[in-house]
């Protein structure tokens, strides 16, 4: 049976975890507001294609050098259930129960931690995790990443261990996206979907003639 890969920000939720987490953790002064404010700015120029994300994962995941995994695993759950579990877009959900009943592997493949990830999978029933994780030494963070990123092209490398992993072949794959940065995957699967897609990903869509779906939920 093939598998259904799910991206997290601004398909499964109408929303930017990362935008977000920068927000959560300025409220409870773990980051300054000049820290915040190159975050937010890189993300917004990545939104509109003026930055590449690997930068902003990359720094973002240097700052944890020294802290304890486990904390940052408790921060994560505690992020999840204020802030993120509340923006699934209406249609996320049953999209999710269809493949399920069709007997399909369910998976993640987004460019989030691993901690936010376990959130999210455990509470819908999505079992398998393609997503970004860090070097960890003696129960602490090393401040660099499991390589490769799981963005862009990287995302590619990480759906083929997970279909190699359970004998299927990522060329008989769904995809559901928002974000033209996914082109490397939506290339590769048989089933490509477009979830309320950005003004790039819309445009090739429509050239490519790729399912296109409105899953509702303002996007934040």
């Amino acid at each position: 049976m093939p598998i259904a890969f799910f991206d997290l920000d601004r398909t499964l939720i109408s929303v930017n975890s990362g935008q977000l987490w920068v927000a959560f953790e300025r409220r409870e002064g773990r980051i300054r507001i000049g820290q915040a404010a190159r975050a937010a700015l890189w993300i917004f120029g990545y939104h509109l294609g003026f930055s590449r994300m690997e930068p902003i994962l990359e720094e973002a995941i240097a700052t944890l050098a020294g802290e304890e995994e486990e904390v940052l695993r408790e921060r994560s759950l505690r992020f999840y259930r204020s802030e993120v579990e509340r923006t699934f877009r209406p249609g996320a959900l049953p999209a999710v129960q269809q493949h399920r009943e069709q007997g399909h592997s369910l998976a993640l493949l987004t460019s989030s931690s691993i901690y936010l990830s376990e959130a999210v999978g455990e509470s819908l029933g999505i079992p398998h995790l393609c997503c970004n994780q860090f070097q960890v030494q003696d129960g602490r963070f090393t401040g660099q990443p499991q390589r490769p990123l799981c963005f862009g092209a990287g995302k590619v490398v990480h759906a083929e261990r997970l279909a190699l992993q359970l004998g299927e072949k990522l060329e008989e794959s769904w995809f559901y996206t928002d974000s033209y940065s996914d082109m490397p995957v939506l290339e590769r699967v048989r089933h490509p979907v477009v979830v309320n897609p950005d003004p790039a990903l819309a445009r090739e869509a429509r050239r490519r003639g790729w399912t296109r779906v409105d899953w509702g939920g303002s996007v934040k």
